[in-house]
Parts: C-alpha cells; structure tokens; sequence
C-alpha cells in the first residue's frame, strides 16, 4: 500500500509540473498592451478597440490618468506600452522640456475641438471689460487657447508666436480681459468662478458640456491639433502596436466616434 501511495504522490507531483510548466508557457505565449489614457473621450474609445485586439490575441489594458504629465513619463519609463491623450505640439514642446523622454507619433486618431464656454453670457460679444477668462496653464494648450480667442476676435497676439503664445505675446487686449492659467484638468472647475473659460473637448465633456451645444465658439475641423497614439521610439513597429494602430483606424472605432461624439470629436483617418 505504502508503494502505492507513494507512487500516486509521484504521479501527482508530475502532474502539477505539467500543469505548472503549461500555466507559464500559456503566460509567455500571451500577449498585452498596456495603454494609457484619459478618461474621455480616449479610454472610451480604446474600450471599443478591445474586442478588436482580442481577435489576434492581444489583452489590451487601459489605465487612465487625470493629468497630461504622468502619462508620458509612464510611457518613457516601460510602465506602458503607449498612450493616448495628446496632441504632437504637445508632446514635443514635452519632450523639449524633459530631454530624457523619447516618444514618438504612432498614429493620428482624432481631433477635439477645444472650445470657449460661459455660465454668465450667451455670445462672446456680451462679456465686459476686465472679464476674466481661464485657459490651460501647460504651454501648447495655453497657446492653442489664446489663437482661438484671437481667432473669436477677442484679442490679438505678436506675429509670428502661433500654438508658443502665452499671455506676454497678448500685444492687443481692448477690453482687458484677465487671464487665469490653470491645469488643463481644472479648467472646467472655474467656470463658476470666471466669466470665461477655454477648456479642451475631452474636459469639457467630463462635466457633462455638450461642446457642438454649450462652446460659445471651437475651433473648426482644419485644427492642426490630432490627437495620437505615443509610444517608445523604436516600438513603432512591434507588431502588438501595429495591430493596435490598425485596430483604431477600423470601421468600428470610426462609426463610434461619429456617432456617439456627433461632431464635439472628429476622426483623423
């Protein structure tokens, strides 16, 4: 009986090493992205891109983040495989200012239209002299938002600064306006507090804007402003982000951000 015993304790023990072996050959063989992103409306979209990727085998995990900052630095450290929240004056004014990082544009997803939005006037017209208006504190984003209110014919900037404006270049302001720079996450926050703000789609639809309803002005579908998939360069062409770029220039992310953002996110493809 001890032999027996002994000999179904073997079988066993050699059983699990199978298995064991098994579980970590299926662990190795398996493949995964790990893709950050902010909330809206690029997780959104990234979710419908799962199934997509599931198809060849890809495990696609999406971690969001609140900020524009730690998402490239993830991605430059291997915390990611790629991200997607920014814009390419973004991220190489990001990239000019932290050397270390070297990302690269995959692919052009979207754009998103940043708007002007108001909780005291109806039109741009009716705010008054020394009104203050919040625009994003990073320095692409507070450009961006300063050539959209040129553009509102609100104020006029040197010549030649385009998407680097900061508030110095405002060389004409005749109603002397106030600007509040704040973290481009925040913006929306203020908008009970100032008598304008310039906030990014994604943002503005975190709070439940309707940016093609509520913006007392976007920009137009020319912006220069694509969203895009970041990652490492040199991993541009690792086939796991091949399948993910192919993934998100399908018919089925295309019909969805048509459909579900009607004109407030615009595909780039």
């Amino acid at each position: 009986m001890k032999k027996v015993l002994a000999l179904i304790g073997t079988l066993l023990i050699a059983a699990m090493a199978f298995a064991g072996c098994g579980d970590q050959q299926a662990a190795k063989d398996s493949k995964a992205l790990k893709v950050g992103a902010t909330a809206v409306p690029h997780a959104e979209i990234l979710e419908i891109v799962k199934p997509l990727l599931e198809k060849d085998g890809i495990k696609l995990e999406i971690v969001e983040f609140n900020d524009y900052v730690q998402p490239n630095l993830a991605l430059n450290d291997k915390e990611l495989d790629a991200n997607f929240f920014q814009h390419e004056p973004y991220l190489v004014n990001f990239m000019e200012e932290h050397k270390e990082v070297k990302l690269k544009n995959a692919f052009g997803v979207h754009i998103e239209p940043m708007g002007v939005y108001s909780k005291k006037v109806k039109d741009l017209k009716e705010l008054k002299d020394g009104a203050a208006i919040a625009i994003p504190n990073d320095p692409t984003n507070g450009g961006r938002a300063l050539l959209l209110l040129q553009k509102a014919g609100l104020i006029t900037l040197k010549d030649g600064v385009k998407e680097k404006a900061t508030v110095q270049d405002v060389t004409g302001n005749p109603h002397n306006f106030k600007f509040q720079e704040v973290e481009a996450a925040q913006v929306p926050r203020t908008l009970d507090d100032v008598d304008a703000a310039v906030i990014n789609t994604n943002y503005a639809m975190q709070v439940g804007l309707v940016p093609t309803k509520d913006a007392l002005v976007m920009e137009d579908n020319t912006s220069p402003y694509v969203n895009i998939l970041a990652v490492r360069a040199g991993d541009e062409n690792r086939p796991e982000i091949k399948a993910l770029i192919k993934a998100l220039q399908s018919k089925e992310v295309k019909d969805f951000i048509t459909e579900k953002y009607k004109g407030a996110v615009v595909p780039a493809f």
